[in-house]
């Protein structure tokens, strides 16, 4: 019972010491591909995004034929 409570109570200091900056820093770090400043200079961007890019309708294709 005891090695229980030392753990719970080195646990709950971890996750006290990891939140304080979640509560007194600053905002959280933007992990979304479109959100970064970086990856927006690279021209990379979201899968979705360029996904959606890709899905759109060219007009000078060749269409399919369908025998």
């Amino acid at each position: 019972m005891e090695l229980f409570i030392v753990t719970l109570i080195i646990v709950a200091s971890c996750i006290a010491l990891l939140s304080v900056r979640l509560f007194f820093g600053r905002s959280f770090v933007k992990t979304h591909v479109d959100q970064s400043r970086a990856m927006r200079q690279r021209g990379i961007g979201c899968v979705q995004s360029q996904d959606a890019e890709a899905r759109i309708v060219n007009t000078k294709r060749v269409k399919e034929r369908i025998v």
